[in-house]
């Protein structure tokens, strides 16, 4: 992905770890666009493009916290991975959560990685740059969920 605008959906409903992430995509080299979204209800709505997402573009990439209001993480992971215009996005599950059912069941559900959120700022922003490097640069992702349209 050379000069594309990546599109990144967040999926969190901390305002803290949400401006955490934004000024950690802001430091970084790579165009992108992120897209918040602090329920699980509306991200899928977001990834179905309904209601007022009609016109949402569908993201490169996926991070998804698992204490969401409306529909948890796990279910919205189960969503996407069963849609077959969605399953190819990586989903990389960012919370809190240390819980090994919550790994397992993230897995389980076929999430890309598993990341548990550091407390410490500069942590946390190493972290975000390090997906962001290793999903646009690294590696080889299809263009916006894989879609053919």
């Amino acid at each position: 992905m050379n000069v594309k605008d990546i599109q990144i959906l967040m999926v969190e409903d901390s305002p803290s770890d949400a401006e955490l992430a934004v000024e950690a995509f802001k430091q970084s080299r790579v165009v992108n666009t992120l897209t918040i979204i602090d329920n699980g209800g509306d991200a899928m709505e977001y990834l179905q493009r309904k209601g007022k997402y009609c016109d949402a573009q569908l993201p490169d990439l996926i991070l998804l916290d698992l204490n969401l209001p409306v529909k948890n993480g796990h279910t919205v992971l189960a969503e996407i991975k069963q849609d077959p215009l969605l399953k190819r996005i990586p989903v990389i599950i960012l919370t809190t959560s240390e819980s090994e059912r919550d790994v397992l069941e993230s897995y389980n559900l076929q999430a890309s990685a598993y990341i548990t959120k550091p407390v410490d700022f500069d942590k946390f922003i190493t972290i975000v740059k390090d997906i962001q490097h290793f999903y646009f640069v690294v590696a080889t992702t299809p263009p916006n969920g894989g879609r053919n349209d």
